[in-house]
């Protein structure tokens, strides 16, 4: 007869348990509706959304499916969007908004190629209408081509505006803008608004801004069409979506606080790989991403990388530190997190089979939306299985279960057939968990709790045999009388893998075991007849 006891019931026993693997997984909500080309989200550090939409237009998100009918800002007279890739690119609203109710819009102006004019505004006595007339232009710079404009600018921990701007277009950087240092094409710059009697100045700690021959304002280069960057609002850190050009779709990461002046490599490599090196230095002279996707024209699913946020929201915990970002046409959602070695686990969290979403950005209390240019919809992002998982314990008899609307009980890895209830009475060793089912379709599993057979009843006459030294060490010492021609010991731990076994040997009462090598832990010796029937038997520590 055995006798199954938890790890914990003892003091001498080492814990073993598994903790639960419980994958996240992403869902988009529904938010707001009717907003077409909507490609960036912005919040004026209040309750409300702002959805920058290509054609000109900026509307202002209430809350859930309560969209003003009247613009915040109408600007379609004046931007260019005859391109796919022109247009009202980008929004951000001054840190101190409360007090200066100032804002930034990045855009496509002119016609053709037109040029990028990064402007700022103010807002009216209304505080749902922007001042039209107050349209400062601050940078302007012309496009070659009507592609990779860039579009993106955000606001850094140090109150700095970092604006994100293509390599031009035209396909593979003909003009090998993003390696030219005369000009901010596939670059991100860094300026200083802070001053309000000037348009903008070069922070003193930009990597270039004493250089002669380098734009001062440059502080990031070799981005071929960083679209949509964005901080963590936690750690300050940089995080850029890089479009690709035929091969890799990239996420480049830069830590907060380094102005050292980052090339992320482009048109020299592609994500990882080499794309046209000539005249382009050695390979520590770049800095390469933090992740890669494959390009559908290189057999992926992937063609434009869309840079997303640190989850720092408080709703859904799980959440918390991961990077979430997407892919225009895959719409795929994809997490990133520390891997603890200085790199990165990434695990897909949705497949939402839809294209083109354009933008990942957070209200005021740090929750994610996503904004989809071709559907008009934004999207809350959510934990699907917000829940705690299962926890399991056991009183020396029974497993049990915390609650969940059905059950599955698993012994080392495999269902067990019948096990459905909230408990379950173990018959053998191992290592048991439960699978939970909730509410969204939710299966959740429990931590893993090690049962032991930790002794058997010993068998009558178990007092003629004598072990020492208890805990053993090095060695084991087993006295015994045999009383049985060709008997055999075995020595196994708690879950029945054999550690030692032999014969006893001839003619002595006295069997010496070596321990050298073995684990701690509880073990079972046994010694048996030669038809394998047990003699003695005794569980022992090792330490």
């Amino acid at each position: 007869m055995h006798r199954i006891v938890p790890l914990t019931a003892l003091l001498w026993l080492a814990a073993v348990t598994a903790k639960a693997q419980n994958p996240v997984e992403l869902q988009l909500v529904p938010w707001a509706a009717g907003l077409g080309q909507v490609v960036d989200l912005a919040h004026a550090n209040d309750s409300r959304l702002f959805a920058a939409r290509r054609h000109g237009v900026i509307s202002i998100i209430h809350d859930s499916a309560d969209v003003a009918t009247k613009p915040f800002l109408d600007l379609s007279a004046q931007v260019n969007d005859g391109g796919g890739e022109q247009g009202l690119l980008g929004l951000a609203f001054d840190p101190a908004y409360a007090v200066n109710g100032t804002f930034y819009v990045h855009y496509t102006a002119g016609s053709d190629t037109g040029f990028s004019r990064i402007s700022r505004w103010q807002v009216s006595a209304d505080p749902d209408s922007a001042d039209t007339a107050s349209e400062e232009v601050l940078y302007e710079w012309p496009q070659p081509f009507v592609n990779h404009n860039g579009g993106d600018l955000d606001f850094g921990p140090d109150g700095m505006l970092y604006i994100g701007f293509g390599d031009g277009g035209g396909g593979g950087d003909p003009l090998n803008n993003a390696q030219d240092p005369t000009d901010p094409l596939g670059n991100i710059i860094r300026i200083d608004v802070s001053d309000p009697d000037t348009t903008w100045r070069v922070p003193a700690d930009n990597p270039f801004a004493t250089a002669i021959d380098t734009l001062p304002e440059i502080w990031a280069s070799g981005l071929r069409n960083p679209f949509r960057f964005g901080f963590d609002r936690l750690t300050g850190d940089l995080w850029v979506g890089d479009v690709g050009q035929h091969d890799w779709e990239e996420v480049d990461f830069w830590p907060a606080g380094d102005h050292s002046g980052p090339n992320f490599g482009w048109r020299c490599y592609e994500g990882d790989a080499p794309y046209n090196t000539a005249g382009c230095q050695g390979m520590s002279a770049y800095e390469f991403p933090a992740s890669v996707h494959q390009n559908v024209a290189n057999g992926g699913t992937w063609c434009s990388s869309i840079g997303g946020r640190v989850y720092r929201g408080t709703v859904f915990p799980r959440l918390q530190g991961r990077y979430i970002h997407t892919d225009y046409c895959s719409g795929e959602f994809w997490t990133l997190r520390p891997d603890g070695q200085g790199g990165w686990l990434e695990e897909l969290g949705l497949a939402s089979g839809e294209e083109g979403f354009a933008v990942i950005a957070e209200d005021l209390d740090g929750e994610l939306y996503t904004g989809n240019t071709s559907g008009g919809e934004v999207f809350r992002i959510v934990d699907r299985c917000p829940m705690d998982p299962p926890t399991i314990s056991f009183d020396g008899a029974t497993l049990s279960s915390t609650a969940a609307s059905d059950y599955q009980w698993y012994l080392d890895g495999a269902p067990i057939n019948g096990a459905t209830g909230q408990t379950w009475v173990p018959s053998v060793n191992g290592l048991y968990y439960v699978v939970g089912g909730f509410a969204n379709n939710c299966s959740l599993r429990s931590d893993s709790l090690q049962l032991l057979t930790i002794g058997e009843e010993e068998t009558p006459g178990a007092e003629d045999l004598r072990v020492y030294p208890q805990p053993a060490r090095d060695e084991l010492t087993v006295e015994w009388s045999p009383t049985a021609v060709g008997a055999r010991w075995q020595l196994t731990d708690a879950v029945g893998r054999v550690l030692l076994q032999g014969a006893w040997p001839a003619n002595s009462d006295r069997l010496r075991l070596d321990l050298a090598g073995l684990s701690h832990g509880v073990v079972l010796l046994r010694i048996t007849d030669g038809h394998g029937r047990t003699l003695r038997n005794r569980s022992l520590l090792l330490r």
